[in-house]
Formats: C-alpha cells, structure tokens, sequence
C-alpha cells in the first residue's frame, strides 16, 4: 500500500495532557508518507480541556480534523463518527492515551497488501494484573460465543481498507466484535503483535465491572447476529433476459 490515502482515527476523552506528545508521535512516525494523510480525533465529550489542546494542536498541523461529541458517548461512537468522516483508502485507529505506538502506524498499513484488516496483539501489557486478567477471561468468552479466534479484542490499534468500513452500523460496544463483524462481510482478517506503553497521564476511562454486563449481552447479539447472516457473495447469480441485456447494451 506504498500511495495509500491515509485516515488515521483517534478517540479522545479527558486525555488532554497526551494531546501535544501524541501529535508529536503521528508526526514522526508519518513524516515520510507521501500520499494523502488526514488525522481526525474525535473528542467523546471531554471535559477537561482536550478540546482546547485539539485546537492548538491543529494551528500548527493543518491535516488534523476534529469531531466533538457534546457529551460522552463511547468509544464505539467516536469510531463510527470517524468512520464516516475518513476520506482515505486505509483507515488506521489508534487510543489517545499514549499506549499505543504511533510507530507502528507505517507496518500495520503495509501489511494491508496481503489482507484487508490488521489488528494489533498487545505483547507485554502495561495494565494492572487485574485488567490483563479481565480481558483475558473476556477475550476468551466472547470467541467461544461467536466462534471467533479474536486474540485481543480490546486493543485499538487496527488498520482497515476502507471499504469494508462503509455502510457498516455499529451500537454502542460494538467496536470490540470489529474483526468479527467485518469477517461477515468477506474481509481476510490477520492479527499481529504490537508494542503497548505505560499510561504517563490520565486514567483509564473504562472500569471492569461497568462493561461486563453490557458486554455480555453484546456477545449474544453478535452470536445472534453471525447465526442469522445472509450471504450472498457466494451464491447470487443474476441473470437477466435477452432482451434487458439488448436494452442495456445499446
């Protein structure tokens, strides 16, 4: 994907003290890219001044878009907003918080020629043994529901072609069955290691027991959801008369 027209998405509550380094890392990271860039952030109803630093930020890199939610919706909204708004071929996402490493931007895109979404495997968690538990035991049970071979659906870094992105509709939550989702509509989906890095400011906005119970019945519906798929790549023929073919032809 060497002139590939690049979105990269980024989610952002309350993470203004990492706006300013996270800026400075999608700089050095993208500085060689030749083709058409764009950095939209998408800011879910922050409180305590992302906008502002957004906006300072983007004084002095005019390809950084922002969206802003006027209070807090989830990070499957923000996704979903950037989704529509991303005008490249390739679509990468990426946390605010620092965690995840810009640097790996270039790879994860390159690897799109073999595939059509890359999703990152985070190699030494910098989490609380609690929270590398959790999502291991979550992780687990949402591939037994769906049957799925997801290794670590909490990470957020991913590169996707953009295609299989559109028209996609999400609900709150979705974004963590993403692959599975996208697996539906036909996309070859492989999983590699990334890099993940301590948090230096801000928490985690995301508490364990807040999302397990609305996380269980995600996995449901997608169950339901991938049980009831129609597909049709495989199977629709269409086959038209002689005459349609006359008439569409002349």
């Amino acid at each position: 994907m060497d002139k590939a027209s690049l979105s990269v998405i980024i989610p952002m509550y309350n993470e203004a003290e990492n706006v300013a380094p996270l800026v400075e890392g999608l700089k050095r990271a993208l500085e060689g890219w030749h083709g058409f860039l764009e950095i939209i952030f998408v800011d879910d109803g922050s409180t305590d001044g992302t906008l502002e630093a957004l906006k300072r930020a983007q004084e002095c890199e005019p390809r950084i878009r922002i969206a802003r939610f006027g209070t807090n919706q989830g990070q499957t909204a923000a996704l979903a907003v950037g989704f529509r708004l991303a005008r490249g071929s390739v679509v990468v996402t990426l946390d605010g918080d620092l965690q995840n490493d810009p640097a790996e931007i270039p790879r994860l895109v390159e690897l799109l020629d073999g595939c059509d979404v890359v999703c990152g495997v985070r190699l030494r968690r910098q989490d609380s043994w609690w929270k590398r538990v959790s999502s291991r035991i979550a992780n687990a049970f949402r591939n037994w529901a769906t049957g799925d071979n997801i290794i670590d659906t909490g990470c957020t870094l991913k590169a996707y072609r953009r295609e299989y992105l559109e028209g996609l509709e999400l609900y709150r939550g979705m974004h963590r069955f993403l692959p599975t989702l996208l697996k539906m509509r036909g996309a070859r989906v492989i999983q590699v290691p990334v890099s993940h890095r301590p948090r230096l400011h801000g928490r985690t906005k995301y508490g364990t027991w807040d999302r397990l119970w609305k996380g269980l019945a995600d996995v449901w519906a997608v169950r339901w959801m991938k049980k009831n798929h129609i597909d049709t790549r495989a199977t629709l023929e269409l086959i038209e008369s002689p005459a349609e073919l006359r008439r569409t032809t002349s």
